[in-house]
């Protein structure tokens, strides 16, 4: 019963570590398992410093077997859920002195919304309100002065998707 809570608590480590984006080192997993198992087979890569390592073939068998969690994870992102609606949003030139030029990608056609927030997040001017088709987008806006010096926030919307730039205005 021990032997198997404890492998219980390697394999959720490995998942957890797996969902954060790192990669689960494989004498880490090992020495962790062996720690709870005596029957593991473990020898001694250098005499010298008395650390402990796995063989090559039993790190090949846990590489396989951690890879194959990868696919298992219901919950884990696949690449197709990795694309943005929104992405690759630039405003320049930063600071701003009479116009905002304004670049971004679109993954699909939606509604766009950019508007200039103060600081406090107040709405201070609506640059766009408008359907637009998926691809590459680029837009320059003329403050016309009506943007006292300071620092503002872009907020480019598009569907569910909002991406916040700060900007000074000279």
């Amino acid at each position: 019963m021990r032997k198997f809570l404890h492998q219980i608590v390697v394999v959720l480590t490995v998942s957890a570590m797996m969902l954060i984006g790192g990669s689960a080192d494989a004498a880490w997993v090992s020495s962790v398992m062996a720690a709870g198992d005596s029957t593991r087979v473990v020898k001694s890569s250098d005499t010298r410093t008395g650390l402990l390592q796995a063989s090559s073939t039993e790190r090949r068998g846990q590489r396989t077997f951690l890879s194959s969690f990868k696919n298992f994870l219901p919950f884990r992102n696949s690449p197709q859920d990795n694309d943005k609606l929104l992405s690759s949003v630039k405003v320049f030139p930063n600071p701003v002195v009479d116009q905002i030029s304004l670049s971004y990608r679109l993954g699909k056609q939606s509604q766009v919304s950019i508007k200039v927030m103060d600081a406090l997040g107040n709405e201070v001017m609506t640059l766009l309100n408008q359907e637009l088709e998926a691809g590459p987008q680029s837009h320059v806006f003329e403050t016309n002065n009506k943007l006292t010096n300071g620092f503002y926030f872009i907020r480019v919307s598009a569907g569910a998707e909002t991406v916040v730039k700060r900007i000074s205005v000279l």
